[in-house]
């Protein structure tokens, strides 16, 4: 049997109070009562080493816990020792790490000579451096609890089925109102031979922030060949299109997608100053228009050293959150010494895949596989300029990275200026790295692409309105040229003062002539 390897959200909350689209996982919902909710975004985080695959979610939930149900379908029966609950701080580093980002620079004194630097041995940087319980009857239905436990405030069932109709059936039963068309997206998983992970809430453990009810990230892991993650079950509950983020975590390495095409997204790109107000949206049509030349391709918007970034939008990881996101369960870590410990937790990669997608854009789970590391995105100028798009490199150093510039406005009162020398305000009160997220709720369809970006962009056949090189500064237009004489005629042909006045008199005579 083909083995459907890597846990996915199946089903997440459900709230009868709000009407706002809510963030969950790759999955359909399961609700408590009658509510219904649909699902616009998913964001999870990936661990990746050898055969082992560390999963965490992330529960972005409104609503009565109460009404609080997720499924997710998994290889092997779990044990409580391979399910936590996390903190939600460290998901918010992760997307903020791994986001697009706007940043502003202002162009320097173009008289500024730089004081000579003495040459002196410096020691060599570490390139990590830059931190209610379910029911009884399921037998009938061909359902069987495998395992009973409570993490957090979950608690937790693990189910084995034999048919799909029982499964689906034994979650009506126990008062789940499932979607519509479950049991023939389910039936591929139980005939893999999948377990199913359900958790609720136990209402006596839930914290409330402003009446509202904070659940934990809940992360599991498993060991399995195939490195893959369940999409097709999310379009359940989708109301059209959805939006997918996966952030995956690995010793030395990036990862894309062996089963659809890849694409990088388009970096290095000048900006007006209008996008400054406007990134998100800017963003947003930048990625649907990369999606609609790269239909169902899955597009790449970072792939860099985890403990490290530049510019940065916020933190980098700390040791700590590595642990948090499963590196205490990854093989290669569990036998390591403190030393050798603590220098492979430096050597993570952090990789953002993200897509768009409906019924007919993704047809089948994503399938992932290591790829070779790339560049992109920095402020790193070679012969031809600075650099685009991304190229192959022995090093991961890409990121989606967007300009403001400033040229210089002050007197330039030096014989040799040099002009496109970028870096912070002349106050020195620069602003800081803006990320692009919330990207599924972004405004689309008001901003006009070309006339956002000051040059055009070649990889998705994007031309600005009024392209501008905008790190190097405008020559002043020549004075006008005369023009040489062409061919027989004269439009070509300027006439001195002389021969002006020759011509006058000539005119002169044959009016004269013409009066006789």
């Amino acid at each position: 049997m083909r083995l459907w390897m890597v846990s996915c959200v199946l089903a997440a909350a459900a709230s009868a109070l709000t009407a706002s689209p809510a963030s969950a996982f790759c999955g359909f919902y399961i609700a408590g009562a009658d509510a219904e909710l649909v699902n616009k975004a998913t964001m999870v985080v990936m661990m990746r080493d050898g055969s082992r695959t560390v999963l965490s979610m992330q529960n972005n939930y409104e609503g009565p816990p109460e009404a609080f149900a997720m499924v997710v379908p998994v290889p092997v029966i779990l044990q409580e020792e391979n399910v936590k609950v996390l903190e939600q701080e460290v998901f918010t580093r992760v997307d903020r790490l791994a986001a697009p980002r706007l940043v502003e620079y202002w162009e320097q004194d173009p008289c500024y000579v730089p004081p000579p630097v003495e040459r002196m041995a410096l020691p060599m940087a570490s390139a990590a451096m830059a931190e209610e319980a379910p029911s009884e009857g399921g037998a009938d239905l061909g359902v069987t609890i495998e395992a009973q436990f409570a993490v957090g405030e979950y608690e937790v069932v693990i189910l084995s089925a034999q048919e799909a109709a029982g499964l689906d059936t034994w979650l009506r039963q126990n008062e789940y109102s499932i979607p519509d068309g479950a049991e023939p997206v389910l039936r591929p998983y139980v005939e893999a031979g999948m377990k199913f992970f359900v958790a609720k809430v136990d209402v006596s453990k839930v914290r409330f922030n402003d009446g509202r009810a904070e659940l934990s990230p809940l992360r599991f892991h498993y060991d399995s060949e195939q490195f893959s993650l369940p999409v097709r079950l999310g379009l359940l509950n989708s109301s059209g299109t959805q939006d997918l983020i996966v952030h995956v975590l690995a010793l030395n390495q990036r990862y894309e997608l062996a089963n659809y095409g890849n694409v990088t997204i388009p970096t290095n790109i000048d900006v007006t100053n209008d996008v400054r107000n406007r990134f998100g949206e800017f963003y947003a049509a930048l990625f649907d228009e990369t999606m609609a030349r790269n239909p169902r391709a899955i597009v790449t918007e970072y792939a860099w050293q985890a403990t490290n970034c530049d510019p940065c939008p916020g933190p980098v990881l700390s040791q700590t959150d590595l642990m948090t996101l499963g590196a205490d369960a990854l093989p290669s870590l569990e036998n390591a010494d403190h030393y050798e410990r603590m220098s492979q937790m430096n050597s993570f990669v952090l990789t953002r895949l993200h897509t768009r997608y409906d019924r007919d854009a993704l047809n089948e789970d994503l399938v992932f596989r290591a790829a070779p590391p790339i560049v992109g995105g920095r402020e790193v100028r070679g012969e031809n300029g600075l650099e685009t798009g991304s190229s192959s490199a022995s090093i991961n150093n890409f990121q989606g990275r967007y300009a403001i510039r400033h040229e210089w406005t002050g007197p330039i009162e030096c014989d040799n200026p040099i002009r496109g020398r970028w870096g912070g305000p002349p106050s020195g009160d620069a602003p800081g790295t803006r990320p692009a997220t919330d990207l599924a709720y972004a405004p689309r369809g008001s901003l006009e692409l070309p006339r956002a970006v000051k040059q055009d962009v070649p990889e998705i056949g994007l031309q600005a309105v009024a392209a501008v090189v905008a790190d190097v500064h405008p020559v002043p237009a020549p004075p006008p040229r005369e023009e040489e004489p062409t061919g027989g005629g004269c439009a070509g042909c300027s006439a001195s003062a002389p021969q002006a006045g020759a011509l006058w008199a000539l005119l002169l005579l044959v009016w004269s002539r013409r009066r006789r």
